[in-house]
């Protein structure tokens, strides 16, 4: 006959509440909890459900949203500040709780257009499941800006400046690829994911070193530097865009 001595029952109880307790603590650390976030891009996925890409400081996540055509359908549209609970560990997520966590960010006309097209560039170029939580930041101060009617350019320049710099593509505006100071009066062409390489014979694309001073300092009351930011910009975001074009930029055409 087996008997249970006084120790072994002791020893059998504590590791009975061990157990519990780390399931308790497992249990505790898989809730999800509720981050902010903004919708990128919402799309029809089975029946009433809906596919979306949010915007968060865990970086973009890709999430089911069901019952899709009732309350929580109306706030999956972007522009709109949320608090999002997201389940799941895989690469896709379901949505378990979502609300408004603020005002709407009200966008018309060409602030809309820009809206959008912060929108597709960060589908494009973030990573899924990367913590960029500074692009977030800048992403909803930008909104802001939009929403209060400021010059469009110098804050689209601005976001797509910090968003590749951000992810590790941005360069100096103020050293060439070799270290040497730009040049006021020099010309540099962008070797990209290198930096600015000084010429000395004309050719197409080029930058003029005051307008590269002046983007470093965000002076766009100096001649000709927004235009020669937009340039820029352009050249850096092609080569990571992959020779597909942004459908937004479309919307900036005049008919």
């Amino acid at each position: 006959m087996y008997v249970c001595h006084r120790g072994q029952a002791r020893s059998h109880i504590g590791f009975g509440l061990f157990v519990k307790l780390r399931s308790v603590i497992e249990n505790f650390m898989s809730q999800p909890t509720a981050q902010p976030a903004y919708v990128l891009h919402s799309r029809a996925y089975r029946e009433n459900s809906a596919l979306v890409d949010f915007l968060t400081p865990q970086g973009r996540l890709r999430a089911v949203l069901r019952s899709a055509r009732g309350k929580a359908g109306t706030l999956a549209r972007p522009f709109v500040p949320l608090e999002v609970e997201f389940r799941g560990r895989g690469e896709l997520k379901n949505v378990g709780r979502m609300e408004a966590a603020g005002v709407s960010t009200w966008l018309s006309g060409e602030a809309l257009f820009s809206g959008l097209y912060l929108n597709e560039l960060l589908i494009r170029l973030l990573p899924s499941e990367d913590p960029h939580p500074g692009v977030f930041d800048h992403y909803a101060a930008t909104l802001l800006a939009l929403a209060e009617g400021r010059p469009l350019e110098p804050l689209l320049r601005s976001f797509e400046w910090r968003l590749l710099d951000d992810l590790g593509y941005g360069f100096a505006l103020t050293m060439d690829i070799h270290g040497e100071p730009i040049a006021p009066d020099g010309l540099y062409r962008l070797q990209v994911d290198a930096g600015l390489e000084q010429v000395y014979l004309l050719q197409p694309g080029l930058f003029n070193g005051a307008e590269l001073l002046a983007m470093a300092d965000a002076d766009w009351t100096a001649p000709g530097a927004l235009s020669a930011a937009k340039r820029l910009m352009r050249q850096a975001l092609a080569v990571h865009l992959g020779g597909r074009p942004l459908v937004s930029r479309e919307l900036f055409r005049k008919p």
